[in-house]
């Protein structure tokens, strides 16, 4: 498929390039998404949540009043789930939530999230972008030209800039990833994805070959 390229001032530049058709043309498999996206968020949570239960309480462990014969209900001790202050049934403990994935999956559900956002017409293929020194203002004012001020938008570069990264870490619906380690969540977390020219071989050499 082919799209315009226009610069940084948003103005066409009368060129075209051609999007391979196996990585931005393909039938979305929309479950190897879901399963990309479960993998990244699931492997990202720390698991460190933890409530004390019954054994690790602290208090007394004397029973309150004798089991029968006061009219009540029965009662073990002060650490007992049903008294405020009591331990919990069952409370979380520190777990590992992260999972694998095969690699071909994963290749899988980034192709079919770049697929997705060209069909939705969600992609700009911009010159690439020099960051001589980290400005937000410059970096609001490339999304303004590009008419994605209101939009998540998340610019793919071929090669780092750290003054990239730091001219939009300011900006709350602003991200800036690398071709070759963009992840399935800056895709599809994206409304637009502003790819600079660079990137596009970057991407179809990675996502080619593996």
């Amino acid at each position: 498929m082919k799209i315009k390229v226009v610069n940084t001032d948003g103005k066409d530049t009368g060129r075209e390039i051609v999007l391979s058709d196996d990585i931005f043309a393909i039938e979305p498999n929309e479950h190897s998404i879901y399963l990309a996206v479960k993998q990244f968020l699931a492997n990202n949570r720390q698991g460190t949540h933890k409530s004390k239960e019954r054994c690790e309480m602290s208090g007394s462990t004397r029973k309150l009043h004798k089991q029968k014969g006061t009219g009540g209900s029965r009662k073990g001790d002060i650490n007992s789930p049903l008294f405020k202050g009591g331990a919990r049934v069952f409370g979380p403990r520190p777990r590992d939530y992260s999972f694998k994935l095969n690699k071909k999956v994963k290749t899988l559900a980034k192709v079919s999230a770049l697929s997705l956002k060209a069909k939705d017409n969600n992609i700009i293929v911009m010159e690439d972008p020099k960051f001589d020194a980290p400005k937000t203002k410059a970096f609001l004012s490339l999304l303004s030209n590009l008419g994605v001020s209101n939009d998540k938008a998340t610019l793919v570069l071929g090669d780092s800039s750290y003054n990239a990264y730091l001219s939009a870490r300011n900006i709350p619906n602003a991200n800036v990833a690398m071709a070759d380690k963009i992840n399935i969540f800056d895709i599809m977390n994206s409304n637009k994805l502003i790819l600079a020219e660079s990137a596009i071989k970057t991407l179809e050499e990675n996502l080619t070959h593996n």
